[in-house]
């Protein structure tokens, strides 16, 4: 008799990742995941929508430590404090054990169109909620607007960073390298190398 074993869907995650890698993320199928752990592709869309959805469960999860940064910065805080608040909440999510996961995953994502899409647009829903968080707190349309993108985009460049082959800092430490980076350059202190 088969025994029931715990932790599906993280060892359906785990699969489709070392599969995505093996075999290219086109030629992996649902079936291919379950199978590999030994489940029934049933199992497999019990736990996710798609096969894109494994690189991309846990969006909701980012996306509220954006929110809850903003909730939870300092009474009258600026924009960029707030959006300082914001990074180093979300910074949280990516502890150093988690770095050879996600350089696995920006691995499979880069080499998709469909999937870099995918990721444009998860990057363009944060900052659409970042933005509005602001506007809840007071912010004016426009500078919640730039200061939402600007914000997802100093996300951005230090994940790119973090994720770099021989980068050991932690994600906040170039999270707060990359937006005083931004701030420089906004105040004009900076010069091209």
């Amino acid at each position: 008799m088969v025994r029931w074993k715990p932790g599906a869907r993280e060892r359906l995650q785990a699969a489709a990742m070392d599969l995505y890698i093996s075999r290219g993320y086109d030629r992996t199928t649902a079936a291919d995941i379950a199978q590999a752990v030994g489940l029934t592709e049933r199992t497999f869309f019990r736990h996710f929508a798609d096969k894109r959805e494994v690189l991309f469960s846990g969006q909701e999860l980012l996306e509220q430590a954006f929110l809850d940064g903003v909730a939870t910065a300092v009474p009258h805080a600026s924009p960029l404090e707030m959006v300082e608040s914001t990074l180093s909440a979300a910074a949280t999510f990516f502890p150093a054990e988690r770095r050879d996961h996600s350089r696995r995953r920006q691995t499979i994502i880069s080499e998709n169109p469909a999937l870099r899409e995918r990721e444009l647009l998860k990057m363009a829903g944060l900052a659409t909620a970042l933005a509005a968080a602001l506007r809840s707190r007071g912010v004016p349309e426009a500078t919640a607007t730039l200061a939402g993108e600007s914000g997802v985009t100093v996300f951005g460049v230090a994940f790119g960073k973090w994720i770099a082959e021989g980068e050991e800092r932690s994600f906040l430490d170039i999270e707060r390298e990359v937006l005083g980076e931004l701030v420089a350059m906004t105040a004009g202190t900076t010069r091209p190398a």
